[in-house]
């Protein structure tokens, strides 16, 4: 039987939703192995003078327990 742990992550891009999500991921790989997923639960922009100036994601990511 296949165990999975799902830990909650924040992170932000300059560049878009995706960036953060990829920065998420590349991130939690660092102290974590065997990946299977990330679930975007939320997006939040900041915005200074009419534009975007960072992207921002809640993400569920999981993975598999040795």
């Amino acid at each position: 039987m296949t165990m999975l742990k799902v830990i909650e992550v924040l992170a932000e891009s300059n560049k878009s939703w995706e960036d953060a999500a990829q920065t998420a991921l590349k991130t939690a790989e660092k102290s974590v192995r065997n990946v299977r997923s990330i679930y975007i639960k939320n997006f939040e922009a900041s915005v200074e003078n009419g534009k975007i100036t960072k992207y921002r994601i809640n993400g569920k990511i999981s993975f598999v327990l040795d």
